[in-house]
């Protein structure tokens, strides 16, 4: 092997470099402007970039600017061509939002989104604006956009716990992590705030409620390290990115990384507990590696548990656990360390003789001999293990396993028997070939038996080759000093041949292993990328993991309450334990810190939504039974299991729900139609039946009072169906989008007289009362529709309070919106059902002789909605009857035409006025 070898670029992955900068060069670059919160300038900062690419001949377009009102943003667009932004109809109401068909047809070389993390408006072809962007990408458009720490998904509820505000908009972290360039916006806070008094960020007003709840002090302190410390780990990635796309093998200091590396002596746990403490002085991450080499695989079962948990409790303090199999401990350690970037590895004080250290120089020597750039850590020996300690590889707690003494008689006896069997052919071969006879016996006992044996055949070869073959024969004494040389040179070849074939044979043993995982992990995704039925991912998953972890294995799903399910059959499970372990999504039972003494290891399917269930396991082997849970490579091996039903739970849940929803929107398509069909066709001959009716009730000669009755009778139900059928195609028709809004400015007490003059036949036997704000404001609604709101309101108040009850019609403002409530002193809402009325087809009370079919409410709340306000029922109190409340936006009324003064005249005398 050429010394270079080892830094030799796998041609593999060179091409799999090529083939992601070929799809790179032809995909738009994305630049973020990053910042902690608004005001901190991305958006003017964006826009000045945007102004010198002008300026340079850039080819670009200004897609979507929110400035806020503030002038010095807004005065940084002035030049800069801008893309019209799309009308879109929604609710009756016209907003405007990115065009994202006109933007691919312009192709600009650049173009500017800003607020990445915006919901586009219902109607538009992506609900969000970094789809917008992914797609303009892919067009090889490059995007300027900006972000808040407080949009990034992975952030959201820490800066809301922080703030006490949880902004809606999120942005997937994996989109700010793809992105091709990051650049940091930040100001300090007493700037900022400073910009926020000045009202550089909002309006006056805007900004006092800011600064009050928001924008405090402490607040932004926080979100500016968040988002100090997110820029930072962004850096951190493309920085090891660099270093893999290069092939850069030292170490760069960039970063305080730790690596402890855990050794099989009792110091261990020191060493893990000294490296935790120190990431924590330096806030840094940090890595437990053990090296396992051949001769530490056959270590005392206790030594190997040590270890193991050893390993677990750096995991439990927050490291990253490997286990690396090599024969060079320190080749491993530092290879290691360069492919995570890590500068700093800490060892323990080494406990070997000094005849070892001649023979072997120990691995931290090694190390600083083959990575000079990385620093070395040395940590005391604990107090409890200061006195002198046996060699490695003793056990004070647990005695040695017996030798497996078989092994060695079969070597030995090999090696005499190729001797043997070599006489008969000793006048055909040479002595030099009887030498390579014995040679290859101890190969092949190295392939089978291992290390030890293959070197006790080394001895007894070159024994029985003198004693046999070499004159005199059969005796030891040697007569010719050559035949000493050639022993020694048998005796080194076989040992050497049989270390290196035992080391060949223990990495095709762990090579073994990790395809054997990872044919398992192919085959189980592949079987569970098929499946349409929990059934199904239930007897994949079971028989799955009982092969791969010789383990019983269930699976427990929850059910609508969240409850976990027991399954029939297998072992008694404790679900009080799986639950816990489903409630708090964390492990519990055998091998955990939850409950160990549990023989069944309880691990949560976590999928990207939810918590989908709880894999049970029961391990099989006896007195190690749990052991294999301490391995990380077994655990993480054992949680992409979980990972991969759970994904396919989920994936199912999300397939049924869409058929739900894809069944309910065609049933309630056909409900419309049906119900549009009928209401129309009834129509026309309710109406002529309501005329009929009056005409029969004036024809002459007079009814009878019998006959009156009965017409008057025939005329007021003639009419109630009429509005029943009304009701239902009205509803059709604003369920179906085909109702216009007619939106006016207008002021609210006409509405109100005119709902309760329309009301009055239902209101006779009732008190009603008014009380209006004197000084509401203009609001710009549908007058029909709004009085239709009211006259369903008031007549709901009607017919379930007694008479003599009075009802109150108030109105008032409240923040940014109208509040509008009609209350009464009658029963009340059924408790429990405040939110429930406003659906179709529902009434206050499910049994009752009062005439209706349950859609005056939901057609309330379908034309608030559409106004952009909303309605609710307030809850239910005892003695204080029903109050329906809705609320409309108030917006900026259009300024009053202003009176000209010199044009003005008196209407009586002609004069100037």
């Amino acid at each position: 092997m050429l010394p270079n070898d080892s830094q030799r670029p796998d041609p593999d992955a060179l091409l799999a470099q090529v083939q992601a900068q070929e799809k790179k060069a032809a995909r738009g670059r994305l630049r973020i402007y990053f910042g902690a919160s608004a005001g901190v300038g991305k958006t003017y900062a964006m826009l000045a970039a945007a102004r010198k690419l002008l300026a340079d001949g850039q080819d670009l377009l200004v897609g979507v600017v929110e400035t806020h009102g503030r002038q010095d943003t807004a005065a940084q667009l002035d030049g800069l061509p801008v893309l019209p932004l799309k009308a879109i109809e929604y609710r009756g109401k016209t907003l405007y939002e990115f065009d994202l068909d006109e933007a691919l047809r312009r192709a600009p070389a650049l173009i500017l989104m800003d607020e990445l993390a915006h919901s586009n408006v219902a109607g538009s072809r992506h609900p969000k604006r970094w789809q917008d962007v992914e797609e303009l990408l892919a067009a090889g458009i490059d995007v300027l956009s900006t972000v808040n720490v407080q949009h990034l998904e992975s952030l959201n509820d820490v800066v809301g716990g922080i703030t006490g505000v949880r902004v809606a908009e999120t942005l997937p972290d994996t989109v700010f992590d793809r992105a091709d360039e990051v650049v940091l916006v930040d100001i300090p806070a007493d700037e900022l705030l400073r910009r926020l008094k000045q009202g550089k960020v909002y309006q006056p007003l805007q900004a006092e409620r800011a600064s009050q709840h928001f924008f405090r002090k402490g607040n932004l302190i926080a979100l500016r390290e968040l988002a100090l410390r997110r820029t930072a780990d962004r850096v951190q990635d493309d920085v090891q990115a660099y270093r893999v796309e290069k092939s850069i093998n030292p170490v760069w200091k960039t970063g305080a990384a730790l690596l402890a590396c855990v050794g099989p002596h009792a110091g261990g746990e020191h060493v893990i507990r000294s490296t935790a403490r120190l990431a924590s002085q330096l806030n840094a991450e940090w890595h437990a590696l053990y090296v396992e080499t051949p001769r530490l695989q056959r270590l005392p079962a206790s030594q190997r548990e040590r270890i193991l948990k050893t390993l677990k409790l750096a995991q439990d303090l927050g490291a990253r656990t490997a286990i690396v199999p090599s024969a060079d401990i320190a080749g491993a350690v530092v290879e290691y360390a360069r492919g995570a970037n890590i500068s700093k590895v800490i060892v323990g004080r080494g406990s070997g003789g000094a005849l070892a250290r001649l023979w072997q120089a120990p691995p931290a020597a090694r190390m600083a001999s083959l990575a000079p750039d990385i620093d070395l850590i040395e940590v005391g020996l604990p107090p409890a293990d200061a006195a002198p300690r046996r060699a490695a590889g003793d056990d004070a707690d647990a005695p040695r396993r017996p030798p497996r003494h078989w092994r060695y008689i079969l070597a030995a006896g090999a090696s005499l028997g190729t001797a043997l069997a070599s006489v008969p052919l000793q006048p055909y071969l040479d002595l030099a070939n009887i030498a390579m006879l014995s040679l290859l016996t101890v190969v092949l006992l190295a392939v089978r038996l291992g290390r030890g044996p293959a070197a006790l055949a080394s001895l007894v070869g070159v024994a029985s080759f003198d004693f046999i073959f070499v004159p005199p024969r059969f005796s030891f004494a040697v007569g010719d000093f050559q035949y000493v040389i050639t022993f020694g040179v048998m005796l080194a070849v076989g040992l050497i041949t049989g270390h290196l074939t035992a080391g060949l044979r223990f990495q095709a043993r762990v090579a073994s292993h990790r395809e054997a995982r990872a044919r398992a992990l192919y085959e189980f995704s592949r079987e569970l990328s098929g499946v349409l039925q929990t059934e199904q991912i239930f007897d994949i998953t079971k028989s799955a993991i009982e092969r791969a972890f010789r383990a019983r294995a269930t699976l427990l799903l929850p059910d609508d309450e969240g409850s976990l399910q027991a399954s029939n059959g297998g072992e008694a499970l404790d679900i009080g334990i799986a639950q816990w372990a489903f409630d708090h999504a964390q492990a519990a039972g055998t091998g955990t810190d939850t409950l160990p003494a549990s023989p069944i290891f309880y691990l949560p399917l976590i999928a990207p939504m939810r918590t989908r269930g709880v894999l049970a396991l029961l391990p099989l082997d006896g007195a190690q039974r749990g052991r294999w849970l301490l391995v990380p490579e077994q655990r993480q091996h054992l949680d992409t299991f979980a990972a991969l039903a759970a994904i396919a739970l989920e994936r199912v849940h999300y397939i049924d729900v869409a058929q739900g929803a894809l069944l309910q929107m065609e049933s309630e398509r056909l409900r419309n139609s049906l119900l549009a069909a009928l209401s129309h066709d009834l129509r026309t001959p309710l109406t002529s039946l309501v005329g009929l009716a009056e005409s029969l009730a004036l024809s002459r000669p007079a009814l009878s009072p019998a006959q009156l009755d009965m017409a008057r009778s025939l005329q007021s139900e003639t009419v109630r169906m009429s509005a029943l059928v009304a009701n239902l195609l009205d509803m059709a028709r604003i369920e179906s989008g085909q109702v216009r809004l007619n939106l006016q400015w207008q002021a609210l007490e006409e509405v109100v007289g005119s709902a309760l003059r329309a009301s009055g036949p239902q209101l006779l036997q009732h008190a009603v009362q008014t009380q209006l704000a004197p000084d509401l404001p203009l609001v710009r609604y549908d007058a029909v529709l709004i009085e239709r709101v009211l006259c369903n309101l008031l007549e709901n108040a009607a017919k379930y309070t007694p008479p003599g009850s009075t009802i109150t019609v108030s109105a008032g403002v409240h923040g940014q919106f109208l509040q509008v409530t009609v209350a009464d002193d009658g029963p009340g809402l059924p408790p429990g059902r405040e939110e429930a009325i406003f659906e179709k087809f529902t009434r206050g009370e499910r049994e009752s002789n009062l005439p209706g079919v349950g859609l005056g409410l939901a057609i309330c709340r379908a034309i608030v909605e559409a106004h952009g306000g909303t309605i609710h029922a307030q809850p239910h109190t005892p003695g204080q009857g029903a109050a329906i409340v809705f609320s409309l936006p108030l917006g900026t009324p259009p300024a009053p035409p202003e009176i000209e003064l010199e044009d003005a005249n008196d209407f009586e005398t002609g004069k100037p006025i």
